[in-house]
């Protein structure tokens, strides 16, 4: 995979989409998480919720740079 993404004349590191994906992944996981009551547990919601989006940014920039 490059390590830059050409976007209008700009160049990007790869990392940029890829957070961008793990943010859209992240909000969509704390939709389903919140319909099925899974806060009601958890002790502190907001860290919860960017230690997710941290994971998933993680585990997707493995993917693409291993």
């Amino acid at each position: 995979m490059p390590r830059e993404i050409e976007f209008l004349g700009m160049l990007f590191p790869t990392l940029v989409p890829i957070a961008l994906i793990a943010a859209a992944l992240s909000w969509l996981l704390d939709g389903l998480l919140a319909r099925l009551g899974v806060y009601a547990w958890v002790w502190h919601s907001a860290l919860f919720r960017i230690s997710t989006l941290l994971l998933l940014f993680s585990l997707l920039g493995l993917a693409v740079y291993r």
